[in-house]
């Protein structure tokens, strides 16, 4: 029998420490005439002695956060200051923990503890006053334990922790997801060997299909869908004044909320003009799904024919359309079958050409939506400028979707470079339905605009999940970047940088300011060289949209200043 399926064994305590320290707590026994002590997962208890009332003292001091390695890191080479802390501090937490445990209830402790907090503790057991030796059962402190051991999932948050307040059962609904796709045909095994994210373009996978005798089949993917999503992490130079690359965040752990929810982000650089310099791992850089309340009945989008005769004349991609009364060559395959059928005794029109056409849209866009408190100005209809940039939003997405291309939606706001956050709206595998039109329709502005970071995420965003071959970033904001420390020159320098890196990573960038008042100039300095326009509303910029749209791709092929 083992140690977890004994009763009689430590094991029966875990319940009871994970209560008491808030978080997955193991237990574990230690050879005979060791002393109690935890890392922050495991609790260590004598195998002779009251393991119970030890698991008490222990997961308490979890519990109550006595042992974050912030304390308890200038305790190390120090054990008899350690045991005066421990002393202090377990008296304190066994007294509060008395009100609502009985088990503590009934543990004979000298009156009031002589301090109120932790730092109090610390700071008595530093000092030359008398501090009362601690039962046997306290055990000890272990502070270099404590300070290298990671807390795991469940622990306390540090200051530094972002919370992120969203409720996981209003997540999107099942029916608001992209059906799966139909069963794909099989693919040659050596046309496998060419398929590497170095080696993936468009063109270049055709030719081997259509030379192997292997072709897509209709229906396969997404809309949009050509080139396998991957992605090349590299820096655009080399150097002292070489961008670093973004650190992503773990959310490995299964039972945590964040796995459970999809949440992903990285710590992203920042440029600091001033000191003509990255600061690397700046920014923290959080996407989630939003999940306020969704009234169907706002799911309304404004429908512009202007803006879709206009996006629909974006094609992108060749397409080669087959056996053709005319065109470009002949089609060896219609030639074959034409000649088969004459022989067979059938008649059949001599459409034996192939025609290449500019008629398949490739095209992958995220559409990042300025949700902070600097977009609620108002115009003389009374409608913020966070309106006129939210409609702008919906009738995109909703124009970009019906036409066969890859879209999401995301919206940004920060709270200080540790709190940026991207709520998304409409990821690249969802369809932009009822719910995330009126969760739209429904975000409300909060908060500031760190929007260099916001650009920064989005881009990693559309250059991990677009999967096509063309990828254009579309900013919607009154280009008034402004937070804590990051306002200015400072604060237009890096949103300015942060679009020219994802022109240098092959990502297109198209900006908008829609209902602001920000002057051309000022546009000007926050969107740089990236292509930008401005106007009081959407339907102004419908009739050149696709120029719009056009310009900012062709500018990929420019060299990017430096």
């Amino acid at each position: 029998m083992t140690g977890d399926d004994d009763p009689r064994g430590p094991a029966r305590f875990r319940l009871l420490a994970t209560y008491l320290a808030g978080r997955s707590v193991d237990i574990a026994e230690l050879p005979a005439g060791g002393s109690p002590f935890t890392d922050g997962r495991i609790i260590y208890v004598s195998p002779d002695g009251e393991q119970r009332h030890e698991v008490l003292v222990q997961a308490a001091l979890l519990g109550a956060g006595s042992l974050d390695p912030a304390l308890v890191k200038s305790l190390r080479g120090r054990p008899s200051t350690a045991r005066r802390y421990l002393s202090l501090e377990g008296h304190r937490v066994l007294t509060d923990l008395a009100r609502r445990v009985p088990l503590a209830a009934t543990l004979e402790l000298d009156g009031r503890p002589p301090t109120a907090s932790a730092a109090d503790s610390l700071a008595a057991a530093k000092g030359k006053g008398a501090v009362t030796a601690p039962p046997t059962w306290f055990g000890t402190i272990r502070p270099s334990r404590l300070v290298s051991v990671d807390p795991g999932p469940g622990a306390r948050a540090s200051d530094r922790e972002l919370r992120l307040e969203f409720d996981l059962g209003a997540l999107p609904d099942a029916g608001d997801e992209v059906e799966d796709s139909v069963e794909k045909s099989e693919e040659s095994k050596i046309l496998k060997l060419f398929e590497n994210p170095l080696f993936s373009g468009k063109s270049v996978m055709d030719f081997f299909r259509k030379t192997m005798g292997n072709s897509r089949s209709d229906g396969d993917g997404a809309a949009g869908t050509e080139t396998p999503v991957s992605a090349v992490r590299r820096a655009r130079t080399a150097g002292p004044h070489a961008r670093p690359l973004p650190t992503p965040i773990r959310f490995t752990d299964a039972e945590t909320p964040g796995a459970a929810a999809g949440i992903g982000g990285a710590l992203h650089p920042e440029w600091d003009v001033f000191g003509n310099r990255y600061k690397p791992q700046w920014c923290r850089v959080i996407d989630f799904p939003l999940t306020v309340p969704a009234d169907i009945a706002a799911a309304r989008v404004p429908e512009d024919d202007v803006l879709r005769r206009r996006l629909a004349r974006v094609g992108l991609g060749p397409k080669v359309l087959r056996g053709r009364a005319d065109g470009d060559e002949l089609d060896l395959e219609a030639l074959i079958d034409l000649f088969v059928d004459l022989r067979s005794g059938y008649s059949r029109p001599e459409h034996v050409y192939l025609e290449h056409r500019k008629l398949d849209r490739n095209l992958g866009v995220l559409i990042l939506l300025d949700a902070s408190g600097s977009s609620t100005d108002a115009d003389q209809a009374g409608l913020s400028v966070h309106e006129h940039q939210r409609r702008a939003a919906a009738t995109l997405a909703a124009t970009l979707e019906e036409l066969g291309d890859r879209v999401a939606v995301y919206a940004f706001r920060s709270e200080g470079r540790h709190a940026v956050h991207l709520p998304a709206i409409k990821t690249f595998d969802q369809r932009f339905g009822a719910v995330g039109r009126a969760r739209l329709n429904q975000l409300q502005p909060a908060n500031y605009t760190r929007l260099g970071a916001g650009i920064r995420g989005a881009g990693e965003i559309l250059k991990n999940e677009a999967g096509t071959q063309n990828r254009l970033l579309i900013v919607l904001s009154d280009g008034c970047p402004y937070d804590d420390g990051y306002e200015g020159h400072y604060a237009e320098a890096d949103a300015a940088k942060a679009l020219e890196e994802l022109r240098a990573d092959g990502v297109a960038c198209l900006c908008l300011s829609i209902g602001s008042t920000t002057s051309p100039d000022a546009l000007e300095r926050v969107f740089g060289t990236a292509g930008h326009a401005g106007a009081a509303t959407l339907s102004e910029l419908s009739p050149r949209m696709d120029e719009l749209f056009l310009s900012s791709l062709r500018e990929l092929a420019a060299p990017v200043p430096r």
